[in-house]
Order: structure tokens, then C-alpha cells, then sequence
């Protein structure tokens, strides 16, 4: 059929330049209607969105300082008020609160010591444990018992003055500007991996009169609310963005739920404050905007996190349980141990030593393990290493420490340290590594641990140690103790999952006078703590076939309709 009859056929007593009008009428909708569908989430696409507040009071903390108190002020912004209109019982941080008076200190610089500190395993417990009011707002609700469960942190608006340009890439430093902004922001998630169990959203920055870096905090902000999560494959559902800064610049700009989506809307072309008070604090108005806006998205934010579950404990295992002894405190070796001298100190975890490295399984993309030195891991001396870990079935993670040249450890039995884990049925490997690296061999014994909350003394031979299976000789005892150039703590997971925290200290070799003897039951087979990674999966978001196939049909249904 000639082209010109099909144009004839759809559009009757139309001239030529009448059609190309048409149709460039409608190819701008389609362009316009596609490109406000690319700012929406795949998950808003393919999911119902659920705005309703919990069934059941969930406890909730502010992190914040003056903006966020007069944000949740009842004479103010309302936000306590409505919080708990939604069921979430509030409580919050301000200046001098918490260890060290950490509540002082909530600049984008500072995040790093609450989130990736050896104080944050304190910091955070005060965090979750938080009871109590710091800003002007009442009760209504009766205290559910437990942890704050959903953590809300926000920078003041000194932290829009961003320096830098807008499209800086992550850069580590100490300055207030756009590449280290985004660096701390990529660093910090390395702890909300480790705490699926709680719920995390970060409130924009609100922004400042003055225009000279209001690009700068356009940029973050945005950089925050659409890249962050997705440039980091970052896949659990435990954090989410508020943009404060936008709902405040502009009586049309939103971070909102409206006719079924999620609109994130810049309408109003400013960058600056469009709400401000006697100074750059958001005036009571643009506090009650945002506050209307907020809370759907948190319903949102909370009923997509609790959808998805918890991370719950493995099981307790029933392999080979290694010699495990709960020490007294007195010492670090109790009496109840079997007898032997110390030969020497490896790790204490306060001494210039070999540092220890987080790595993971990255096709999974959820998988996250971080290991640090920690006060709160101390069995002896200041500081322990702590390794909070969540690794999904099917997956592994190690936290791990390497010689530069081999050790000879021969004179010695074994090695031992002091454990202690937060959680019954924690999985844990024990590894040991020869050879240089690329010509690596493996030997691991399997530790199941049962006992949680004391510290334990756990020693194993160098006999106790087997090849890894999928090495070459797997199975094999291991006899090289002369030649040892590393040690791991390896947490696989098989169809369960494993996850959460235990805490290492006095990690040395050991000396017995007489070897335990073999145990009755038979051995276990050890798995690979760390098989070689694959690549990271990739991620699409917003797949561009099938979704502008169906949009120019409903558009010419909808104008022939007009023009009938």
C-alpha cells in the first residue's frame, strides 16, 4: 500500500503540512511521556507501591540538629506529630548526644565516624538503643519496646555549600565538596550492607539562600536520589532518599506519592531556598511541605523493607565442632584449655601488623562483609577485630590478613584466639594460606558455633586443617606450617544464608603437651570460603524495548477519539 494512502486513510481532509504537524505533536508526547518514565524505578514499574503506615508502632530515631528539630517541632514542621499520626514512635539525636558527644558532630565529613569508625559498633548500639526526646514535640504513642528499627539521618544546610564542580567523580579527602561527598556516601553503605535488619534513610540537606554552590548541591542531591544506590549495585531494600533539598526549593519541586508513583519533580528552575525563615532554616511552611511529602514515601520506604525480610540466623550446624572453651576474663587462656605455652603473639589488633581486607562474592551484589580493629571486639588490651557480615545462600565473603613474605610457625602445635559472636549458629571458617599469591593453597576447618553472647578460646592443630575441595588435593592434612603466608576468617553460605557479627582478639600460635583426641563422629566436608568471583552482574533499570512500543498506540487511539 503507497504510503501517502495510509496517511490519507488515518488522517482524512488532512493537506500534507497538516500531517507533519500531527506527527510532530505526537512524537513530542512520546518523547516527553518516555522521558519522565526513565526517572521511575523498575521496581514502581513492576511492583505495587505500598503508602500505608505499619499495622504495628515501629520504633524510629532522628539523627539531626536545629533543622531537624524545628522539622519535628509540633509548633513547627509537625513531623513527630505526624509520624506517630502514621504509627512510628519517634526519638532523636541533637548536639551532645551520645558517646563522645557524637550528636555534635553531623556535617557529610563526620558520617564516616558513626557508619565506618572502630566506634561505630558503640555508636550505632546507642543509636538503636535511643529512648528519648532532644527537640520540642510530644508523645501520643505508647513505646513498643525494643530497638529504633528505622534510622533517619540528615547534614544541616552548611553542607549544601558544596565546592567542587557538579559532575566530580568520588574522590576520599577532608573537604566539604562534591567528590568527597559522594566517596563518604559510596563508603558508608559498606555498613548498611552489614545491618539488613534495619531500615536507613538519609534526608537530603536542605538548602541555602546564598547561589553560589546551589549547582554544586543540585548535583549531590541529585546524584543521591537517582545514581547513588544504582552506581554501588546496591540491591537491598534498607536504604532510601528523601530529598528535602528539592521539596525546598520551590512550591512545584517534589519527593512525593501521587496518582500511584513516585515523583521526584524539579519544575521550579532555582536552587536556592524558597522557604527560608529569618535565616537559611526553612521556614514553618516549607517544614510542613515537606512533611506532608515525607511520610507516604516513608510508608514506602518501610513496607518495601519489611516486604522483603529480616536477615535471619542459620541454623546451628552439626559438623565437627572444634575445642571451644568459655574463658573466666581472667586470661587469655582459661583453665578449663588444653594445657600448652603461648610461642608467640600473631595478631592483637592494636600493633603495627598486617592489616585484614574485607572480600566478597560481587555476582551476588548483596553480599557484604565489613572487618575493622574495634574497641568493642577487645577480649585484652583496647581494640579487637570486629567482622559484621550478611552473605546470602549460595554465596561466601572473607575477612582476610597476608605476610608479605612466609612465616615459619613449625615450632608451634597451632594457632587459637578468643571468640565471641553475637548470634547462635553463625557458620565460620578457620583458614590458613601457602604459597604466593596466584600459586595460593587453601586449608580450612569448619567452625560451627553454638554458644553466643561470652568469650570462647578456640584452638586448632595444623592437623585439624584439610585442603579446600575445590583445590587441587583437596583433602589433604595440612604440613606446611613452616611455610604459611596468610590467615582468613571465611563465612560460606549454603542454602540458608549466613549472617552476623562475631568479634576476634588475641590471635597467636599455641603450644600442647598432648593433641585432643580425634572426635567420634565423622568429618565434615569443608566448602570454598572464597571461590574466584565473577564478574558483577549488571543491572538494568529502565529497559528500553517494550516500554515505547505500547505509548504511540494509546496516543493515536486517544487523539482519534478527540477528532471523532
Amino acid at each position: 500500500m503507497d504510503e501517502r494512502f495510509q496517511f490519507a486513510i488515518l488522517y482524512p481532509r488532512m493537506g500534507r503540512r497538516s500531517i507533519m504537524k500531527r506527527f510532530m505533536f505526537i512524537l513530542t508526547i512520546i518523547l516527553l511521556v518516555f522521558s519522565s518514565l526513565a526517572f521511575i524505578p523498575t521496581e514502581q514499574l513492576n511492583q505495587e507501591i505500598n503508602a500505608n503506615p505499619p499495622k504495628d508502632t515501629v520504633k524510629l530515631i532522628f539523627i539531626h540538629h536545629s533543622t531537624g528539630e524545628n522539622w519535628l517541632n509540633d509548633e513547627n514542621g509537625g513531623l513527630a506529630r505526624a509520624l506517630q499520626q502514621n504509627n512510628y514512635f519517634p526519638s532523636d539525636t541533637n548536639y551532645g548526644w551520645g558517646p563522645d558527644s557524637i550528636g555534635d558532630r553531623t556535617d557529610i565529613p563526620n558520617w564516616p565516624e558513626w557508619f565506618r569508625s572502630p566506634n561505630t559498633p558503640q555508636i550505632m548500639q546507642a543509636v538503636f538503643n535511643e529512648n528519648d526526646l532532644h527537640s520540642p514535640y510530644e508523645r501520643t504513642l505508647a513505646d513498643p519496646g525494643g530497638e529504633n528499627q528505622i534510622i533517619l539521618f540528615k547534614s544541616c544546610f552548611p553542607n549544601s555549600a558544596l565546592e567542587g564542580n557538579p559532575d566530580d567523580p568520588p574522590t576520599p579527602g577532608s573537604d566539604l565538596n562534591v567528590g568527597n561527598a559522594k566517596y563518604i556516601y559510596n563508603e558508608i553503605l559498606q555498613y548498611f550492607k552489614t545491618r539488613p535488619d534495619k531500615l536507613f534513610v538519609l534526608i537530603t540537606a536542605p538548602p541555602l539562600i546564598d547561589s553560589t554552590h546551589a549547582a554544586n548541591a543540585r548535583a549531590l542531591t541529585g546524584w543521591l536520589v537517582n545514581d547513588w544506590l544504582k552506581e554501588n549495585n546496591y540491591t537491598l531494600p534498607n536504604v532510601a532518599v528523601f530529598d528535602f533539598y528539592n521539596v525546598l526549593t520551590g512550591p512545584n519541586n517534589h519527593h512525593r506519592f501521587v496518582n500511584g508513583i513516585i515523583e521526584h519533580a524539579v519544575n521550579d528552575k532555582r536552587n536556592t531556598e524558597y522557604y527560608p525563615s529569618e535565616d537559611d532554616h526553612p521556614s514553618r511552611q516549607g517544614n510542613q511541605k515537606a512533611t506532608a511529602e515525607f511520610l507516604p514515601m516513608l510508608n514506602i520506604f518501610y513496607n518495601r523493607w519489611k516486604s522483603a525480610g529480616a536477615a535471619q540466623p542459620v541454623e546451628p550446624s552439626t559438623a565437627e565442632t572444634p575445642a571451644m572453651i568459655p574463658d573466666d576474663g581472667q586470661n587469655n587462656q582459661s583453665s578449663g584449655s588444653p594445657a600448652g605455652a603461648v610461642e608467640g603473639m600473631l595478631f592483637d589488633f592494636e600493633s603495627d601488623q598486617p592489616p585484614w581486607e574485607a572480600s566478597v562474592d560481587e555476582a551476588t551484589g548483596t553480599t557484604a562483609l565489613d572487618c575493622q580493629a574495634s574497641p568493642a571486639a577487645a577480649f585484652s588490651g583496647k581494640q579487637g577485630l570486629q567482622i559484621a557480615f550478611n552473605v546470602p545462600a549460595s554465596s561466601w565473603a572473607t575477612c582476610s590478613s597476608f605476610y608479605d613474605s612466609p612465616h615459619d610457625l613449625s615450632k608451634s602445635d597451632g594457632v587459637q584466639f578468643m571468640l565471641k559472636v553475637d548470634e547462635p549458629g553463625v557458620v565460620l571458617h578457620l583458614d590458613v594460606f601457602t604459597g604466593p599469591n596466584g600459586d595460593r593453597a587453601t586449608y580450612a576447618r569448619e567452625i560451627p558455633l553454638q554458644d553466643a553472647g561470652k568469650w570462647l578460646t578456640v584452638q586448632t592443630l595444623w592437623s585439624d586443617l584439610k585442603r579446600v575441595d575445590w583445590e587441587t588435593g583437596g583433602g589433604s592434612v595440612f604440613n606446611h606450617p613452616g611455610e604459611i603466608t596468610g590467615f582468613a576468617f571465611g563465612f560460606p553460605a549454603g542454602e540458608k544464608g549466613n549472617s552476623g557479627v562475631i568479634y576476634v582478639d588475641d590471635f597467636q600460635t599455641f603450644n600442647a603437651k598432648s593433641s585432643p583426641s580425634e572426635p567420634q563422629s565423622s568429618k565434615p566436608t569443608v566448602q570454598p570460603a572464597e571461590p574466584s568471583p565473577t564478574p558483577m552482574q549488571s543491572r538494568g533499570f529502565l529497559p528500553f524495548c517494550g516500554s515505547i512500543v505500547f505509548i504511540p498506540l494509546g496516543i493515536l487511539v486517544i487523539l482519534g477519539r478527540r477528532r471523532g
